[in-house]
């Protein structure tokens, strides 16, 4: 069974970035994977070194453990000032090609303001580095305090239909590149 960790990269209580992610978990939920959403709001994480060890902080292997029994990843992150967020930034960057090459990732970016692929394309590059796979599909909502109902339910239709696409590539490519059923 195909096995996806989605990760969030927002500490906010009331996240957009959060809701983004829980839809898409949804949408590949119900094409039959599994999938496990480590919430970063959760976990006491350090701030990267650059070391490898970190003994003191049991949540960084639990980390790694999560994405390195994947088979892929969904990386959900605001865009600030233009890139993505430091907290996504730095829970890559406690783990290394050991957790992330090979992994099929499908990518969302959440705005304030009008959407754009700045931080999308910033991730693309983070894990082309670590030699992960990215599925062409990417989601970026813009204005999104008005995509989301009281319920977290998205309100656009086109764009509830993206994630649906989007689930289907992440599932479909992760079974063909990772030869998992």
């Amino acid at each position: 069974m195909v096995k996806i960790t989605g990760i969030g990269g927002s500490l906010r209580p009331e996240s957009y970035t959060q809701l983004a992610l829980q839809v898409a978990a949804h949408r590949v939920e119900a094409l039959g994977v599994e999938v496990e959403i480590l919430d970063l709001r959760q976990l006491q994480l350090p701030f990267c070194n650059g070391g490898k060890e970190y003994p003191e902080y049991p949540d960084v292997q639990r980390l790694r453990d999560a994405v390195s029994n994947a088979d892929g990843l969904i990386l959900a992150t605001p865009e600030y000032h233009g890139g993505v967020s430091g907290v996504i930034k730095n829970a890559l960057d406690l783990m290394s090609f050991d957790e992330l090459s090979d992994k099929v990732t499908g990518l969302i970016s959440v705005l304030g303001g009008q959407s754009n692929s700045n931080a999308l394309n910033d991730l693309r590059l983070i894990i082309r580095w670590v030699h992960g796979w990215v599925i062409p599909e990417q989601i970026a909502i813009g204005q999104a305090w008005g995509a989301f109902n009281p319920e977290g339910k998205l309100l656009d239709e086109k764009l509830s239909q993206r994630f649906d696409q989007f689930a289907q590539s992440l599932v479909d490519n992760t079974r063909k590149l990772r030869g998992v059923a």
